[in-house]
């Protein structure tokens, strides 16, 4: 039998809507008609952190279990009123000199993505031709380390970052790790970003030598938190502040209070656990847009 499909209406643009009742994570019974009722309710907080970025995707066609494809390019029967920019490819895997990338700057856009199971939405550190105005380091546990020590560490790099005038925003990844988000000023490139970051991880790791590793090697990690400051190389991209991930559950990656982060560093649950679609939407009624301060911009990092 041929899809159901639904025609809708989101802000004057046409949808043609299909499978909604198609489960894309089997262990929760989570279908896409809820993925995209999902992205729809959170779009209001969502939006401003992916307005002007170039946009990966990672589709889950047959939901979470049934293989899943990268996509930066849009794709062939994108509509014309999908805003596109053509950028350069740095370390593309296909040899590609450019990409034309969506922005999702609009509710409609979301829509159109969620309606092609784009569970998961990664952006860079910057907006479309300009510099980084966002420094970004990921705290991966290596078992049997996990999110309290990630906790831990944030905690460390938080104060270490604030005797430079730099602020720092904790989110879960929505997987087994957490992100640290800096507003940083817009004028320095990804190189410098990059650099300073890892000054910064280098210091942590020798302070904390039993906690901390800051070298790419996966054998150094077990029972330490690698701090991976190579997020804001020009070729990476990290998943956007409330996007779902590919998980049993319909987790998201999820901005935490830093009274949860330091419940967390105790041992306590707050902010050890995966937070779902539904319970990120009920803190975002309450406490509303924790990330909100990125946007406001920040401070230059000090120079070496």
């Amino acid at each position: 039998m041929p899809a159901e499909r639904f025609k809708v209406d989101v802000e004057g643009r046409a949808l043609e809507l299909s499978n909604l009742d198609k489960v894309l994570y089997p262990d929760a019974g989570f279908t896409k008609g809820e993925v995209i009722d999902y992205y729809t309710r959170i779009a209001p907080v969502l939006l401003p952190h992916l307005a002007d970025r170039a946009l990966t995707r990672i589709r889950f066609p047959n939901g979470v279990t049934g293989g899943s494809f990268f996509e930066k390019n849009a794709p062939a029967a994108t509509p014309g009123w999908v805003r596109t920019e053509t950028l350069p490819a740095p370390g593309s895997s296909k040899g590609r000199d450019t990409i034309d990338y969506v922005v999702a700057d609009d509710l409609p856009t979301l829509v159109w993505l969620a309606n092609l199971a784009a569970l998961e939405l990664h952006t860079p550190q910057w907006k479309v031709g300009e510099h980084p105005d966002m420094m970004v380091v990921d705290l991966d546990p290596g078992p049997p380390a996990a999110l309290r020590q990630c906790c831990q560490v944030a905690l460390l790099m938080r104060d270490r970052l604030a005797d430079d005038g730099i602020s720092a925003y904790p989110k879960t990844s929505g997987k087994k790790g957490m992100q640290l988000c800096c507003p940083v000023a817009g004028t320095q490139d990804a190189e410098d970003v990059s650099a300073y970051a890892k000054r910064i991880a280098q210091e942590l790791e020798r302070a904390h030598p039993k906690l901390i590793v800051s070298k790419m090697a996966k054998n150094l990690r077990p029972g330490k938190v690698f701090i991976d400051w190579s997020q804001n190389n020009a070729a990476k991209t990290t998943v956007s502040p409330y996007s779902l991930r590919a998980q049993s559950v319909p987790s998201v990656s999820t901005p935490l209070t830093w009274d949860e982060v330091e419940a967390g560093a105790a041992g306590k649950r707050p902010a050890t656990k995966p937070y779902t679609a539904g319970e990120v939407l009920k803190r975002v009624e309450k406490q509303g847009d924790l990330l909100a301060p990125l946007l406001d911009g920040g401070p230059e990092l000090p120079a070496p």
